[in-house]
């Protein structure tokens, strides 16, 4: 959930910064070659196979539609969703370590899967000049950058606007956040966005209150 900022916002942390990320992919590359150890499933096991089971469950998202994961770090999420039987898959992540990484653990799961470096808040990488995605997922990146020591409130708008740039007509975000509500989400994207579906999460009680660490908002890109 969001601090007391006057615009919502958090407050600057290294997550929001790529020095950090390089860094930590870079040592999770080194642990993979020696070990085999693919490295943190953001967000926990759990989560990322609730987000793996709506996809294979529902009747939003065939399996060969094209599908870009942004932030992709070590590619867990598209591993898995490849094992069950999603045919066009996509990631993006603008630190060089990860893409390598989930290239490796790709390659070891005999799975076939396109990684690229690119950066979602710069237009200028070569993945916005493609054919649109009918699908775009986020598991933790839009939280990186609302932590962006450097004017985080305006690199999340342009995120806004980038991922309605890289989707179809009618194409669906699927965001998870552990920063965000489902009220906060919904307010951010709704230029350009309408919610039709909710990935749920378990819940906790605190304070008479009922609330869940991790929030999945399905998108679907309406005109701005």
């Amino acid at each position: 959930m969001a601090d007391d900022g006057s615009d919502g916002s958090f407050g600057p942390s290294e997550l929001g910064t790529k020095e950090y990320w390089d860094a930590a992919y870079e040592r999770e590359k080194r642990n993979f070659e020696d070990s085999g150890d693919v490295g943190e499933i953001w967000f926990g096991e759990d989560c990322m196979e609730r987000i793996v089971a709506w996809f294979r469950k529902g009747s939003l998202v065939q399996t060969d539609s094209r599908i870009l994961d942004i932030g992709s770090g070590n590619g867990a999420m598209l591993v898995e969703m490849a094992k069950e039987g999603f045919t066009s898959l996509t990631g993006m992540d603008y630190s060089q370590p990860s893409v390598d990484l989930a290239v490796n653990i790709a390659e070891s799961e005999n799975v076939n899967i396109t990684f690229q470096r690119a950066d979602i808040l710069s237009t200028d990488d070569p993945i916005f000049s493609v054919d649109r995605f009918d699908v775009c997922t986020d598991k933790g990146t839009y939280d990186a950058i609302s932590l962006s020591p450097d004017d985080a409130a305006q690199k999340r708008q342009t995120y806004v606007s980038h991922v309605h740039k890289l989707l179809r007509d009618s194409g669906l975000l699927v965001i998870t956040s552990c920063n965000w509500t489902k009220d906060e989400l919904l307010e951010h994207f709704s230029s350009g966005f309408e919610s039709v579906d909710e990935i749920r999460h378990p819940t906790f009680m605190f304070g008479g209150k009922t609330g869940t660490t991790t929030t999945s908002i399905v998108f679907r890109k309406i005109d701005r």
